[in-house]
């Protein structure tokens, strides 16, 4: 758990991060790979969801209130989801569907998107030569709560307009494989100067393994303060 400015924030693995903010709480991405076991379900005030990947209904009933409000970008498509899931019609929550380049007031949290795909041209490409993640299927989310931005990009590479956010913590992926790695979200939080940088999004299978106290060594040696929300780091007041 991490506090920085009466905001507690927990990565709580993969790319599930949880935001607490004045009696607000904010869940993005919950789910996948068991990184909701053991904890307390039911708490989450807003849901928000970038893509397909990361779209995991047993993860949002866990977290979600009764009252809950589901902010799920519009491109996710369970037809072409290969787990068992619901169609986010079919949960017992308010859902609003969102495009890259929304801005929302939910409750008292201010949810806007951002684009997040992976450069065609760029390396994060499978075999034939198409996008891990090509542009129409994810968004970026960028939530503020408490006069608190907190931008978590999502499943992207960093791309043109990123840099000018206006962002006071910034949860970059930095696994690399199918997003930005270390280095691209280094150069990306260095353009950002947010007052943290906490790295989510990686270690949790073997191909987004990254060394995430290089990174942190990397962020500060540019001025920026980053800090690792895993055992051992401890917590930033």
């Amino acid at each position: 758990m991490i506090r920085h400015d009466g905001l507690e924030l927990a990565w709580l693995g993969y790319a599930t991060v949880r935001l607490a903010a004045d009696g607000t709480v904010v869940y993005l991405d919950p789910g996948r790979y068991g990184v909701l076991d053991g904890r307390d379900p039911g708490d989450a005030d807003v849901v928000c969801v970038t893509h397909d990947h990361h779209y995991d209904t047993d993860g949002l009933r866990a977290v979600a209130a009764d009252d809950a409000t589901l902010v799920v970008f519009e491109g996710v498509d369970t037809h072409r989801i290969d787990r068992d899931v619901e169609r986010p019609a079919d949960l017992p929550f308010e859902v609003r569907r969102v495009g890259a380049e929304a801005d929302v007031l939910v409750d008292d949290v201010v949810v806007r998107t951002t684009p997040a795909y992976n450069d065609p041209e760029g390396p994060h490409v499978r075999s034939n030569g198409e996008p891990y993640h090509p542009e129409g299927l994810g968004c970026g989310f960028h939530v503020t709560l408490d006069d608190t931005a907190v931008y978590w990009p999502g499943d992207t590479d960093a791309l043109d307009g990123h840099d000018r956010l206006d962002v006071d913590v910034f949860c970059p992926p930095i696994g690399g494989a199918f997003t930005m790695d270390r280095h691209a979200a280094a150069d990306l939080a260095e353009a950002l100067d947010p007052w943290l940088v906490v790295p989510v999004h990686y270690d949790t299978f073997d191909a987004i393994e990254a060394d995430a106290g290089a990174f942190r060594a990397d962020c500060r040696s540019r001025g920026v303060e980053a800090v690792l929300d895993e055992e051992g780091d401890g917590g930033h007041q």
